[in-house]
């Protein structure tokens, strides 16, 4: 992935601008995207049942606008949750302010979100102070959207950002979508920050219904750590500029749509995992067989979140026991002895006992940036697929200094 996308890359009509306020220690920590009409907007947002401030914010603006806004507006090194009633008042009167200093805006056409230490009193002045230069500040090119996706950042170790296009009636239309998130990942309707922004012009209805499906296969099958943050979003404007005809129904422009949409929303959410806190690779855990939808699933996360199993990979230990108990205690019923495990392509257990193998092969294989581990319960017909990450000292260090 290059530093930054192209500017044929950037949907139309969107702008972006990024500063340093002061609430991280040292660079960009506020990030402001802005749609120069109104735009349909759609979003998803953490179901920990402790939610920040914003995130609260948010689903109010939802609301009360019609799900129609102007902007987001985003700050890195302060969570803002568990901040009571000034956190609340810290998310009203920023939004207010980017309202105002966008053209007097309503602020419920305003999104607010946040991310970082949990529990902090918000310095809001260093925001307030803040906000008029970087409304000045935007523009509508890919350095501009690179430094927002720069300030978004806490314990990540890169930008994560993609692009897709796709053709309505001969008209291009854009999606761009950034995200960050590299601990406390464990979604539930959403995952950490994911912001993106399109020139399709499509309903706020059909909009929501997109972004659901979307998420599903994407942000909510990653996990890093089965943590769930109080803080998750991800939001997605629409404003209609890239001249193309409306999506007003789900025919054939609506199937291209979430085609496209569903392929940023994939490669961000493996970004996530690929920079997973001290992760060395990606761990696609595959579970076959399985006696419904939910089951394969329930599996397949259990195998990604088992500690023992996460620790083994970052060994490339194939260590298959530990997979094999992992899914036992899943709370789904099978019997042990028919399943099948393969790491890395390699058949390690068969009808639940060793299959012989090379063992200095599969560590090999297993050194790679990217392991495929496919369980089959054979027990039913239902599959699932989870993406997580292994689990090494750095993990440990770095949420063990978290705040000093």
């Amino acid at each position: 992935m290059s530093a930054r996308p192209s500017l044929s890359d950037i949907p139309r009509g969107f702008s972006f601008a990024a500063t340093a306020c002061g609430l991280k220690k040292t660079g960009l920590d506020l990030a402001l995207l802005t749609s120069d009409v109104p735009a349909a907007a759609a979003a998803m947002f953490t179901q920990n049942r402790v939610q920040a401030a914003p995130v609260l914010a948010s689903q109010v603006h939802l609301r009360k606008s019609r799900h129609k806004m102007h902007g987001i507006i985003v700050n890195s090194g302060n969570a803002n949750c568990c901040t009571g009633s000034e956190g609340m008042a810290t998310a009203a009167t920023t939004a207010l302010k980017v309202a105002w200093e966008l053209g007097r805006l309503h602020p419920s056409q305003i999104l607010v979100c946040s991310t970082g230490v949990i529990g902090v009193p918000v310095r809001v002045e260093k925001i307030l102070r803040a906000l008029p230069p970087l409304v000045r500040a935007r523009r509508a090119d890919a350095r501009a959207f690179a430094e927002f996706a720069r300030a978004i950042l806490t314990t990540d170790t890169r930008p994560k950002w993609t692009a897709a296009q796709f053709r309505i009636g001969g008209k291009h239309v854009r999606i761009l979508g950034c995200c960050k998130g590299a601990g406390m990942i464990h979604p539930n309707m959403a995952t950490m920050l994911a912001f993106l922004a399109t020139d399709a012009a499509i309903s706020p209805a059909l909009l929501t219904r997109a972004l659901r499906r979307a998420v599903a296969p994407t942000f909510n099958a990653i996990t890093v750590d089965g943590d769930t943050s109080t803080n998750d979003t991800v939001a997605i404007l629409a404003n209609g500029q890239s001249g193309a005809r409306k999506i007003s129904s789900e025919g054939p422009a609506f199937a291209q749509f979430i085609a496209a949409l569903e392929k940023v929303c994939r490669r961000l959410a493996l970004a996530i995992v690929a920079d997973g806190e001290g992760a060395q690779r990606v761990i696609e855990i595959e579970v076959r067989g399985a006696p419904s939808p939910r089951a394969a699933d329930q599996v397949a996360r259990t195998i990604a979140n088992s500690p023992l199993v996460k620790t083994a990979l970052a060994g490339a230990d194939p260590n298959w026991g530990r997979i094999l108990a992992a899914a036992g205690r899943a709370g789904v019923p099978f019997d042990f002895e028919r399943v099948d495990i393969r790491l890395a392509g390699i058949l390690v257990c068969r009808r639940g006992r060793e299959h012989p193998f090379k063992e200095r092969i599969a560590h090999k294989k297993m050194l790679a940036k990217f392991v495929p581990i496919v369980v089959n319960l054979r027990s039913g017909r239902s599959s699932a697929r989870i993406w997580t990450c292994d689990f090494t000292g750095d993990y440990v260090t770095i949420n063990a200094s978290y705040r000093t």
